[in-house]
């Protein structure tokens, strides 16, 4: 049901007014933080003046303001306040209790008197005579108030008491850090038919529900974990309503800053309040890649002395320049892609990737292996002494592949890494990653099975 606010006429009027934003700048970080920048034009006068600088965003974070008169140095802010009560239904109601408005009914009919209570379902209204009215909230068309109540506002503002030397028109530099705005990484990859390489394509996904639009912004996104307090909190959420909008063709430049990475787009972008927009990262890139079968059977062998457990399967590619990428990823969700027989692209997995740099593995957990199945099981153990402090412990893997081509399964055991321990005998060649990791790479042939057996003491 559309609801109107009307006769509204006592707008609270700036003392001075703000020129059009010339300059915007936002810098989005991937933890729900933006940083604005504008540069506008501000009729200041010579001594203490009062000034409302509109439209910032709802989620400011009224702490992190930062203004710098660029043409007068003496131009100092001595006083600030954040005006966030907006107007609203909700907000007029709540002024105006205990004071005269006016209802109009679906059919028309007219309501007036003292507000009693408004909670949302119904109105109470004290007519002059003294009878007392109750009006369902559902059943109201327009509601009428004589006036705009002070201390609403249209647009959040904030509010400065500011001192000058001099009076006129100066270019002016505000910067503020808003919550309410975070971007993201999303990559598609396409594997090859015959599995060694990808076709790796990466988007950006920035999310504005700050409370404020930004017209023919220069854009910078930030790359990495940057540290914020846990009380850098900006004012509560506003309802919000998501919409897409995707752009092709958008370039970024990157470059290292501090121990982040910048990209910057290299043209003016617009970014809307509750929008979600989607900038092109990384054109289609060809990089070389493999599949990797891993059987990690940690916490299943706990259960019994023959557990079966699943072998997953990963996707690794090097992001280098010999691999053919190489460039620092920022961390994103990855979504892969294989054609079936027909051509079809069938989507076969997606993970997400940690902040990637160049000339680093990246690793991509797509599932569970369906052909290839595995046992562990706890052969025996022997007490060597020490009151059982000192054991020895034989286990055998196996391995069975129902797949019609030899595959190559990686092995991963973690020892009780808090002890001495050492291998004494295998069937296989290992390698000892760190004290909780052993790796083995296990051959397993067409349509057959590989048993890995091995001893451990621990000292």
């Amino acid at each position: 049901m559309r609801k109107s606010i009307i006769a509204l006429t006592a707008f609270l009027i700036p003392l001075f007014c703000l020129g059009v934003s010339a300059e915007v700048y936002l810098t989005v970080y991937n933890e729900d933080l933006g940083l604005v920048r504008e540069i506008r034009d501000i009729s200041i006068d010579k001594g203490t003046t009062r000034i409302n600088f509109d439209d910032v965003a709802s989620r400011i974070i009224p702490q992190s303001v930062n203004f710098n008169c660029l043409d007068d140095n003496s131009a100092k802010i001595i006083e600030q306040n954040f005006a966030y009560d907006l107007v609203s239904t909700e907000a007029l109601l709540n002024r105006y209790l205990g004071k005269n408005i006016t209802l109009v009914g679906e059919d028309d009919r007219r309501y007036s008197g003292e507000l009693l209570s408004a909670d949302g379902k119904s109105i109470i209204l004290r007519s002059p005579d003294g009878e007392v009215a109750v009006v369902a909230a559902a059943k109201i068309a327009d509601y009428k108030f004589p006036s705009l109540p002070e201390g609403l506002y249209i647009k959040p503002s904030l509010r400065w008491l500011l001192n000058a030397n001099s009076a006129g028109k100066r270019r002016c530099e505000v910067s503020y850090l808003t919550n309410g705005i975070s971007w993201a990484a999303d990559y598609v990859a396409v594997v090859a038919d015959d599995e060694s390489h990808i076709d790796l394509s990466g988007w950006v996904t920035i999310n504005n529900q700050c409370g404020s639009s930004f017209e023919d912004a220069t854009l910078k996104l930030v790359a990495g974990d940057v540290h914020r307090l846990p009380t850098a909190k900006g004012v509560p959420d506003y309802e919000v309503m998501r919409k897409a909008d995707v752009l092709m063709g958008a370039a970024f430049a990157e470059e290292e800053f501090f121990e982040y990475h910048l990209y910057t787009l290299e043209r003016k972008a617009t970014i809307n309040d509750r929008e979600i927009k989607q900038l092109t990262l990384v054109s289609p890139t060809r990089t070389k890649a493999q599949k990797v079968f891993i059987a990690d059977a940690t916490g299943y062998y706990r259960r019994g002395s023959d557990d079966r457990f699943k072998i997953k399967t990963y996707l690794e590619f090097e992001n280098s320049s010999k691999a053919g990428l190489g460039i620092p990823l920022p961390k994103g969700a990855i979504r892969v892609y294989k054609a079936d027989s027909k051509g079809a692209l069938q989507f076969i997995g997606e993970d997400m990737i940690d902040h990637t740099p160049k000339d680093e593995m990246v690793r991509v957990y797509l599932g569970d292996a369906f052909d290839i199945t595995g046992t562990r099981k706890l052969v025996s153990r022997e007490d060597l002494g020490a009151q059982g402090y000192y054991f020895r412990e034989t286990y055998e893997i196996g391995l069975k592949n129902h797949k019609k081509e030899d595959i190559v399964v990686k092995v991963v055991e973690h020892p009780q890494g808090w002890r001495e321990w050492k291998i004494v005998k295998s069937s296989l060649p290992f390698r000892k990653v760190d004290n909780y990791r052993i790796e083995f790479e296990v051959n397993v042939p067409a349509e057959g099975e590989t048993t890995l057996s091995y001893s451990i003491q621990y000292n």
